[in-house]
């Protein structure tokens, strides 16, 4: 899955890819934004974390991965 975050005051958008349901992503962001001083945290699918202080997140756009066709037949059905 692929987590798109707009972080305030900054012009780029980090992209995440993640092992985590669409429910854990935003139940992680909900549990964040509760918290005094919370912190979003994802995990990345290399073993990686991202961390964010939750009160800087503009957006999260969610998306399911995409399963992509191979061939070229594909193309026209």
């Amino acid at each position: 899955m692929q987590v798109r975050i707009g972080v305030q005051n900054v012009p780029k958008e980090l992209v995440v890819d993640t092992a985590q349901s669409a429910d854990e992503v935003t139940d992680a962001l909900s549990d964040a934004l509760a918290a005094p001083n919370g912190v979003l945290v994802l995990k990345d699918r290399r073993a990686g974390r991202i961390v964010i202080p939750a009160a800087r997140v503009g957006y999260l756009e969610i998306s399911e991965d995409e399963q992509r066709s191979v061939g070229f037949g594909t193309q026209y059905a």
